[in-house]
């Protein structure tokens, strides 16, 4: 699912509000949860899962086509935990 394909399954749940109005709301949750990691905090929606940044530290590596090393720089990459509630729907037999 997309955003827009989320956006238009709210608006019909929700025909007493106006697109413009989900597309805010939708737009605002998730700029809030990027604004949150961006600072270094943990984002946990109950039921659903928990986003968090991971640090990576700078490494060598090696280009796999030359087979030269190279300098691989540290990062932050974001990384999603799956709730429980989510969990067991999805492995429900």
């Amino acid at each position: 699912m997309i955003k827009s394909e989320l956006i238009s399954q709210l608006v019909e749940a929700n025909p007493h509000l106006y697109q413009r109005d989900v597309e805010r709301i939708v737009n605002t949750i998730f700029e809030e949860i990027t604004d949150a990691l961006a600072a270094g905090n943990r984002v946990e929606l109950r039921g659903f899962g928990a986003f968090s940044v991971k640090h990576r530290p700078s490494r060598i590596g090696r280009n796999p086509r030359t087979g030269e090393t190279v300098d691989v720089p540290e990062k932050f990459v974001p990384y999603f935990k799956t709730g429980k509630d989510l969990r067991e729907r999805l492995n429900k037999k």
